[in-house]
């Protein structure tokens, strides 16, 4: 699977994206925002996540690395969860190198991946959410959008800080996606 933006490429992940995710994750101002990221994170996660995607059944799941064209680094991750074709839905995640933020590539990502969801996959709503205190998440997905739903309390144990959080629901229909 690929797609592309002007300055990205999402792509399927492979065994030599190792060294880049856990340069990536391997950051507490990264993995504090995951639910299911460990910290420190080792060259054997990145393995087992590697290993986990070639296994995923791309009807309900879909994981991608975030690719740099001008250079071929992977400086992140995306997703999209849970589809379900019925009811037109799916879920997802985002993760970026904090080397690589403030730059517009996370935005860049997500709108891609969100446009394929919408035209290539026939979906009608993507939801998402973000870790009360995620403030540079939840403009993104504002400016993408999306609308707050509501707050599932103590939702997930974030693995990085062994702490329960709570989960700020987001959701975005097809017709309110902003992207230029």
């Amino acid at each position: 699977m690929r797609i592309e933006s002007d300055r990205l490429i999402l792509r399927n992940w492979e065994d030599s994206d190792i060294e880049d995710i856990v340069e990536g994750l391997n950051n507490i101002n990264v993995s504090k925002w995951m639910a299911s990221v460990p910290f420190p994170y080792t060259i054997d996660d990145a393995k087992c996540f590697i290993e986990h995607t070639k296994a995923l059944d791309e009807k309900s799941k879909m994981a991608f690395a975030i690719v740099l064209k001008e250079n071929n680094k992977v400086i992140g991750g995306t997703e999209i969860t849970n589809i379900n074709k019925k009811d037109g839905t799916a879920g997802g995640g985002i993760w970026l190198n904090e080397a690589y933020q403030k730059n517009g590539y996370g935005t860049e990502a997500f709108a891609a991946r969100i446009k394929y969801a919408f035209d290539e996959l026939g979906l009608r709503r993507i939801e998402n959410g973000y870790f009360p205190g995620n403030e540079k998440s939840k403009k993104m997905q504002e400016k993408l959008g999306y609308k707050d739903e509501g707050i599932r309390r103590k939702k997930f144990l974030c693995l990085a800080t062994g702490e329960y959080v709570d989960e700020c629901i987001t959701g975005l229909l097809k017709d309110e996606f902003i992207y230029k």
